[in-house]
């Protein structure tokens, strides 16, 4: 069997960033159970908050940099994604979905992907499936039906495992995905990130804006 290219995107703003220990707890996870089916794994992470400025300067200008576009290229030809992202007013941040807007929306069709967020308290876990979700499913990407939600009581007081649920939910999701990943035939296909100009619309959208 061939290898696979997992791609993780991390959106946390802080340094160290409970957003990016759950997207590395998630992805270890996931590479073990690859790993139990013979699977070899190569993994890219995708820090969205070194990208900040050229996310924006696209938006605007329509032409990424350099290190933007490796990060999209890398993304849309992977066999999986990893997205985690903290919840700030019951949804994603502003800076995952402008990284996504940035991205041709046909280019994640078929993509298994893994959605996690993180949060202060628990009522903010809905936004998983009433934003998260939705926003993969308009890109026809495959979602796990297993969502990861953290919030900070979930960490206890030492930081790698988590307590409660949250290590059976972390297991039960990259299950699912390194199921998904392992069958992905994404590696044959010819994608172009970039097929309209980045983040617009020939018919609504930013270009008419």
């Amino acid at each position: 069997m061939s290898a696979r290219s997992l791609v993780v995107v991390s959106a946390g703003l802080s340094q160290p960033s409970s957003t990016r220990l759950l997207a590395d707890r998630l992805t270890t996870a996931t590479v073990e159970r690859l790993s139990g089916f013979g699977v070899e794994t190569s993994v890219e992470v995708v820090e969205l908050r070194d990208l900040g400025h050229d996310i924006i300067n696209n938006l605007i200008t329509g032409f990424p940099s350099p290190k933007l576009s490796a990060a999209v290229e890398s993304l849309t030809a992977a066999d999986g994604l990893i997205a985690v992202t903290p919840i700030f007013t019951a949804s994603y941040s502003g800076l995952f979905k402008s990284f996504f807007d940035v991205v041709d929306p046909s280019a994640l069709t078929d993509l298994p992907v893994l959605i996690g967020a993180t949060g202060g308290t628990e009522r903010h876990s809905l936004a998983l499936d009433y934003a998260m979700r939705p926003l993969f499913t308009y890109l026809h990407s495959v979602v796990v039906p297993t969502s990861v939600y953290a919030a900070s009581s979930d960490w206890g007081t030492g930081a790698d495992g988590g307590t409660g649920a949250l290590p059976d939910r972390m297991s039960r999701a990259a299950g699912e995905l390194a199921a998904l990943v392992r069958d992905s035939e994404r590696s044959s296909r010819v994608i172009d990130p970039f097929a309209l100009p980045a983040g617009f619309s020939p018919v609504g959208g930013y270009g008419a804006q």
